[in-house]
């Protein structure tokens, strides 16, 4: 399941459901909490947390928060539309072994195992 940050726009969120992809959404369901309280609530219902914001990595890379998987979106706003398609395929079509942390751009796809 995907945990999807308040940055996250709500055409992204609505290509994935629309898609079968079970999202819950920070924007939707506890607005204005705290990365730690993300992190948290991630690590306790097993999510996988959809962000825009790069201090997830630095979470994960600089404070070693361990048990989390991350999807890391870089792109234009002018490609909202194009980043929801190939986020969509990529969920679809790549089994993840978790921990893991991806940056997705409209151009590529970095994988890292944790």
């Amino acid at each position: 399941m995907i945990l999807a940050d308040e940055n996250i726009h709500s055409f992204i969120t609505k290509t994935l459901r629309e898609s079968g992809i079970e999202v819950v959404s920070v924007g939707e369901d506890a607005q204005g909490i705290k990365d730690q309280q993300v992190i948290a609530w991630a690590q306790e219902k097993n999510y996988t947390i959809l962000t825009e914001d790069k201090d997830f990595g630095e979470w994960v890379f600089a404070h070693h928060i361990k048990d989390i998987s991350v999807l890391f979106l870089r792109y234009s706003f002018q490609d909202f539309q194009l980043i929801a398609f190939s986020l969509r395929d990529f969920l679809l079509n790549t089994p993840l072994r978790h921990p893991v942390y991806v940056t997705l751009t409209t151009k590529k796809i970095r994988i890292r195992q944790l």
